[in-house]
């Protein structure tokens, strides 16, 4: 296999069966793995849906550790989930968003993780606040967990267009600066919300210079209790594996130049965002316009908002003919944009 200098963690969603995880981790065997990945306790928005195998799951992911040498991982979500993993041996565990974003919560986890041999993988909380992320680690390492991961999985959000959770990918890189020791990982499943993407989302990944990637992989996809448009195929993980593109790891840290246009990027995909939200804007704006029998190009209002605007950029020392131009081609598409709500 190559790019095994990466941390690899794949399995599926959820355990549904001793046969169904066999299936998959003997597939899975042909890679090397840092850990088999199931949910056997899973927190659900609404109930009545498959909320996982629960306690039956851990003799299940037991039995893969022993017949395939592979460690396993699931997901905790309160002290009585540590106490249960610890009984049955298990050295690895994460912390799932939705705890993350509970201080709470993760006070309570890190109390009963604490003088544990526990590996503690953290994901981000559900929302884009790094300070929630950055204290959910801080309480693990205060009480004293030995090693603890980094998972970046994406953020929640009313904007559902291409992504299932936004990136955000400057969050993770503040995270990495914060804690340079620490391992960070991506979860392509969750950010993506369809196995198509998965590859996509992992190559930004591994460019952006994340240690490994967290994935969601069923031996039937389509079949899948639950996530089951974001799993990857067997096949197809085992093929992202070989097929992602790595540069050689102190190549990329001695070029500098690598990283600010991983940076640069990163911008560049929030532009382009912000630039899609003020043409929706500027859309209504454009209906209102009509409903009120109201011109389209409004002289005074375009110059005061010009005015504004190179004020602003003088005063951070943007070029005012760049400013200029720029706003100008903005205005411009606004009003094509709205003479389109006119004309229907």
């Amino acid at each position: 296999m190559r790019n095994t200098d990466l941390t690899w963690i794949a399995g599926p969603c959820s355990a549904e069966s001793p046969e169904q995880l066999r299936s998959i981790a003997k597939s899975l065997s042909k890679a090397e793995l840092y850990a088999f990945r199931a949910g056997i306790w899973k927190p659900r928005t609404r109930p009545g849906a498959f909320e996982g195998a629960g306690d039956e799951g851990l003799k299940w992911l037991k039995d893969i550790r022993d017949e395939f040498g592979v460690e396993v991982i699931t997901e905790v979500a309160n002290p009585q989930h540590v106490q249960k993993i610890l009984d049955v041996g298990f050295k690895k565990c994460w912390v799932g968003a939705r705890t993350t974003s509970n201080p709470f919560s993760v006070q309570e986890l890190a109390e009963s993780l604490a003088g544990t041999p526990l590996t503690v993988l953290v994901k981000n909380p559900t929302n884009p606040d790094v300070k929630l992320w950055i204290g959910g680690i801080e309480r693990m390492q205060k009480a004293g967990v030995s090693e603890v991961i980094a998972v970046h999985r994406g953020f929640s959000t009313y904007e559902k267009k291409k992504y299932r959770n936004i990136p955000n990918w400057q969050l993770p890189l503040d995270l990495k600066k914060e804690f340079p020791s620490i391992p960070l990982l991506c979860d392509p499943s969750h950010i993506s919300g369809i196995a198509a993407n998965v590859p996509m989302v992992a190559q930004m990944a591994v460019d952006l210079k994340f240690d490994g990637l967290m994935v969601e992989v069923h031996h039937s996809p389509t079949e899948a209790w639950t996530d089951a448009k974001q799993q990857l195929s067997c096949d197809a993980f085992l093929y992202m594996v070989d097929s992602l593109a790595i540069r050689n790891r102190e190549a990329i840290d001695q070029e500098e130049i690598r990283e600010l246009r991983a940076d640069l990027s990163v911008i560049d995909e929030q532009l382009i965002r912000l630039l899609v939200q003020r043409m929706e804007l500027s859309e209504r704006i454009g209906a209102y316009k009509k409903r009120n029998h109201l011109v389209i190009f409004q002289t005074e209002q375009w110059k005061e908002s010009l005015d504004k605007f190179i004020k602003l950029a003088e005063e951070l020392d943007l070029s005012a003919e760049f400013a200029t131009e720029l706003f100008k081609q903005i205005h411009q598409e606004s009003i094509a944009i709205q003479s389109k709500v006119f004309e229907t």
